[in-house]
């Protein structure tokens, strides 16, 4: 169940919001607000940052955010399924061949409120319906910088509509495969002083069976989904240079994995105000709140695939995240642009969970948890002189680990069986970035960077064991952050005003990356995660010496008129640097990580038809940490078409996997291999006047 005690603050964005919308028609005309933060840094031609526009993000086969996601090539989740399928506990996104967990290691924002779950780091990619999203920028690499901590491979980040993207009515809704339905709506009120937005999205599924034919059993069936979102946003002008956003949204997300005893649910709340001044001084004031609940049921299935017996039920997984921000922008002129500020982060939560199961029944109860506070203060600055352009940036952040503690008891007397508290720990990180370019001639930009950044675990990570299908993973209150290390150089080439091609080499260096090591098998019992049957693997969290990875990234567009082309390709050598316990490990591809991944777009529109087709690529990869499980490599083929029926109003149809590829998303137990989304066919009407 959500925490209610961030109601007052949900109740205070709402009134924001409601006495911003009365307040659209008192203001000048000639007022006008965008509902963005600070202008973009002129810096970041420094870094390799893709962009990708609201006409690409309508016109995706799945209509899903990660879908989006998918056209930067090397930006990926843990596991090859999508939100509709996986566990949600995986959803974890990362750049440049930096897996190997289930916690994100690329910072995701939305409108500058950092997005990852606070007590796993994971994505709640149904919160986020694609048609409240004006624009996505993805900066690879990078380190923690402007936006704060926990950016060690890249940061995404998410722009809401502006005014002129929005309809004062819009919508679409279509029937697809396995009796699915996928709707989203808004209604925008836009006036010269302002605008509102209120949102929402719902998409339901049968679904298809995860583990593949060749593996399935009795107890094997169809997975489905229901999912469902909402947002008001409003942004008014209290000053001709000064503007007040205010955002409310909230989400539920019910899946099941396809077996007995594996159902979830997520639920999910978060509010957010933000003061933007555009003056002489610019400036900004941001306040947010997360609250999220998790749910989620595990199962061992018999070799034979005909009985399943539940071995995990947990039961809530209730958290917080609460943040501030604010930061300003001295004038020194438009050759130098500097942005000074600060950032408070604390996160809550704990894992409540019913275990060891005897005839059907839960025995024993665990309670774990604890809160991480993050602080910081950074500076950010670009200097342009000439040909060249500067950019260097640096943070120190202060950082605490507190109140960690693991209870278990038996349910029948409530005997305590386990009852620890864990030390507080506290540290410093100063981080930083810097990077160059320069524009040796008019189509010729060379780009050279180097940074330093860090991430704090989870509490998922320090207190939390999960299951996986017979496999079992225990949690490490004693884990140390990670940090990052890079440098790369690039050249961006735009030869003609519709053709850009860029390509990027970079080293990344981790330390102390968090993963997941193998260290028994089953049948037996293992701490913190009780019994693994045969055919398990347990595993525990720790930190490894480290990641080294190597890569090149080529991103291209061409669009000379109606028709235009989009590539993306990531060629990434990561490698697990490890000794001591983990020494087998050294040398070796981490988990999840395949060397190559491909995207490519054709697109077009002609008089109100659209139409495009991708095609994605990913290589082999490894299940596993010991390299031992491979992941076949998949190619799929998505498309979309749009036919105008009026002037607003289009049959849609999209096709997602339209060959019908198979997508090997993991392998547990017995080499039983779990397959992503297979093909899915959609028709549907698109509203939008």
């Amino acid at each position: 169940m959500i925490d209610f005690r961030v109601a007052p603050l949900l109740l205070t964005c709402c009134s924001a919001g409601a006495l911003a919308q009365t307040a659209l028609d008192t203001l000048p005309p000639e007022i006008i607000v965008t509902g963005r933060g600070l202008a973009d840094r002129p810096g970041d031609r420094a870094f390799d940052v893709v962009e990708i526009d609201r006409t690409r993000i309508e016109a995706n086969a799945a209509n899903r955010l990660e879908s989006v996601l998918a056209d930067v090539a090397g930006l990926q989740q843990f596991r090859r399924s999508d939100s509709r399928t996986a566990n949600p506990t995986s959803q974890g996104i990362t750049l440049r061949g930096l897996g190997g967990n289930a916690a994100s290691r690329a910072l995701l924002i939305l409108d500058g409120v950092p997005q990852a779950d606070p007590f796993g780091g994971w994505v709640a990619f149904p919160a986020y319906a694609t048609d409240r999203i004006g624009r996505i920028r993805v900066t690879r690499g990078g380190g923690s910088g402007f936006y704060g901590p926990g950016a060690l491979a890249g940061t995404i980040e998410l722009d809401s509509a502006t005014p002129d993207q929005l309809a004062p009515l819009a919508g679409n809704v279509a029937y697809g495969s396995r009796d699915s339905i996928d709707a989203q709506a808004s209604a925008a009120l836009v006036r010269p002083g302002g605008f509102a937005v209120l949102s929402g999205a719902y998409t339901r599924g049968d679904g298809f069976t995860p583990i593949v034919a060749a593996n399935r059993g009795p107890v094997d069936r169809p997975a489905p989904y229901e999912q469902a979102s909402g947002a008001l946003r409003t942004v008014v002008a209290l000053a001709p240079q000064t503007e007040l956003q205010a955002n409310v949204a909230a989400f539920t997300d019910t899946r099941d994995r396809g077996t007995p005893f594996t159902a979830n649910r997520s639920e999910g709340a978060d509010a957010s105000l933000r003061l933007v001044g555009r003056g002489r001084w610019s400036w900004s004031a941001l306040g947010y709140v997360q609250s999220r609940a998790f749910a989620s049921s595990f199962a061992s299935v018999n070799a034979a695939r005909t009985t399943a017996t539940q071995t995990l039920d947990q039961y809530n997984t209730p958290a917080t995240g609460l943040g501030a921000r604010v930061e300003v922008a001295p004038p020194l002129g438009e050759a130098i642009r500097l942005r000074l500020g600060a950032d408070l982060r604390r996160v809550a939560g704990r894992t409540q969970e019913n275990f060891t199961f005897v005839a059907g029944s839960p025995t024993r109860r665990r309670v774990a948890g604890g809160h991480n506070v993050t602080g910081g203060l950074f500076a950010d600055g670009n200097v342009e002189a000439g040909a060249l352009t500067l950019s260097l940036g640096g943070r120190i952040d202060r950082w605490r680990i507190a109140g960690g503690f693991l209870r278990e008891q038996t349910l029948a007397t409530g005997a305590a069986i386990t009852d620890l508290s864990f030390r507080d720990r506290r540290g410093t990180e100063a981080t930083g970035r810097v990077g160059l370019a320069w524009q040796i001639a008019g189509p010729v930009t060379l780009r050279t960077a180097a940074y330093r950044g860090w991430r704090l675990p989870t509490l998922n990570e320090l207190y939390r064991p999960f299951r996986v299908g017979p496999d079992a993973t225990a949690a490490d209150a004693t884990l140390s952050p990670e940090r990052l290390s890079g440098v790369e150089g690039g050249i961006t080439l735009t030869p003609t005003g519709s053709t850009s091609i860029a390509a990027t080499w970079f080293h990344n260096v981790m330390d102390d990356a968090i993963a997941n090591v193998t260290a028994g098998t089953g049948p037996g019992s293992f701490p913190l995660v009780g019994f693994v049957a045969a055919g398990g693997v347990y595993r525990v969290r720790a930190n490894l010496d480290g990641i080294r990875s190597n890569g090149l990234e080529v991103d291209a567009t061409w669009r000379p008129g109606p028709v235009g082309v989009r590539a993306s390709w990531s060629h990434v050598d990561a490698r697990v640097r490890a000794d001591g316990a983990a020494a087998p490990l050294d040398g070796l591809r981490p988990a999840q990580t395949p060397r190559d991944q491909v995207s490519a777009t054709v697109d077009g529109r002609y008089r109100g038809a659209a139409a495009a087709v991708t095609l994605r690529h990913v290589a082999r990869q490894f299940e596993d940490d010991q390299n031992r499980r491979t992941l076949a490599p998949a190619t799929t083929v998505d498309a979309y078409v749009a036919i105008p029926l009026n002037a607003a109003l289009a049959i849609e149809g999209r096709a997602e996997n339209l060959t019908d590829a198979r997508v090997e998303a993991g392998i547990s137990g017995a080499d039983i291999v779990e397959r992503a989304t297979p093909r899915t066919l959609w028709l549907g009407l698109r509203y939008r006047p």
